[in-house]
């Protein structure tokens, strides 16, 4: 289990043209968020503060609803941090997703759904601005927006509130078969 510590530090890799988190005893962590969607912060080396490690557990704790293997979880969660301290400021792009009925207001760390095209998907809440929100996809399986856009595991939106309900999480079936 990856455990927070103040040795962890944030640094820009030019070679691999991303942010990365040194992790110390020799394991390093690329984050996925893309070199044009980063703040200036981002290319200085800095310390994982407490509110990093804050913000970390927080995320954690919201995504053990979702059925996801451990180190993908620590994934998300991590890409989440690097995204809720380095995005930059995106616009909505909410016309991917349908509107929905009842009045979602997620807040930081929440588990939403969307519906694209004809997808379902389940989203981690990085920042809600008010009305809209900056989103991690938190599925596995990449998410077909249009015939011609996709997103992959990790990758962030922005996206209006109303396009969003709360996540129901996995409901078992407990079914007798009757003869």
């Amino acid at each position: 289990m990856l455990k927070p510590n103040n040795s962890w530090m944030w640094y820009y890799d030019p070679k691999h043209d991303s942010l990365m988190l040194d992790l110390g005893e020799k394991m390093v962590f690329r984050v996925s968020i893309p070199t044009k969607h980063l703040v200036t912060s981002a290319y200085e080396r800095t310390v994982f503060t407490v509110d990093d490690a804050s913000v970390f557990q927080i995320y954690k704790e919201s995504l053990a609803q979702l059925k996801l293997s451990e180190p993908r979880r620590a994934e998300l969660a991590l890409n989440a941090v690097a995204a809720s301290r380095f995005h930059k400021p995106i616009m909505p792009k909410s016309w991917f997703f349908e509107i929905q009925q009842g009045n979602c207001e997620p807040e930081n760390g929440d588990i939403v759904t969307l519906q694209a095209e004809s997808n379902l998907a389940n989203f981690l809440v990085i920042e809600n601005s008010g009305c809209a929100s900056l989103c991690m996809l938190a599925d596995v399986n990449s998410l077909a927006l249009n015939a011609t856009k996709e997103m992959a595991f990790c990758d962030t939106i922005k996206v209006m509130n109303d396009r969003m309900q709360a996540f129901q999480g996995e409901i078992p079936l407990n079914l007798a078969l009757v003869s």
